[in-house]
């Protein structure tokens, strides 16, 4: 089993809560609006960390991080990009396993097509009365296990 960590929309802000959910992830997914170079240098402390930029993310510091980026961990393609309103491709023609987004800062997690959808929520500022979500996903054997954890209720 592999366990990994995705967040998403911090805009600056890396919560206690986010670290401490993030504690023993294998690899973490950020998938964009970051908002400043340190969130992602407090997360590499957790694990390796692969990043996207965001539409907010436009200083010197986010200019080497692609806008996608495919990956592959363990035996899963894993496709990443901020807004999936600006999904170019599709997925499964192209043997993705699981497209990563943020944007929204509304979680889903939705199979289509053979394809898991994972937008892992925001992790950031709090955006109107939206939960403080995140999400990690385990690679098993026998299948894709995600899960989105609230914040404001550490388990």
């Amino acid at each position: 089993m592999l366990k990994i960590g995705i967040i998403s929309d911090t805009h600056g802000l890396l919560r206690p809560e986010a670290e401490q959910r993030l504690a023993g992830v294998a690899h973490i997914i950020h998938a964009g609006d970051v908002g400043r170079a340190d969130v992602l240098a407090a997360l590499h402390q957790i694990a390796p960390v692969t990043a996207i930029r965001g539409n907010i993310d436009t200083g010197e510091w986010a200019k080497d991080y692609p806008d996608t980026l495919t990956l592959r961990l363990g035996a899963r393609s894993f496709y990443v990009l901020h807004d999936l309103g600006e999904l170019q491709i599709d997925p499964a023609a192209c043997g993705i396993d699981v497209v990563v987004s943020g944007h929204s800062h509304r979680s889903r997690v939705e199979t289509i097509d053979g394809v898991l959808y994972l937008n892992p929520g925001s992790a950031g500022p709090r955006r109107f009365k939206l939960p403080i979500t995140l999400a990690t996903l385990e690679l098993t054997a026998s299948g894709l296990r995600p899960v989105i954890h609230d914040l404001d209720r550490i388990e």
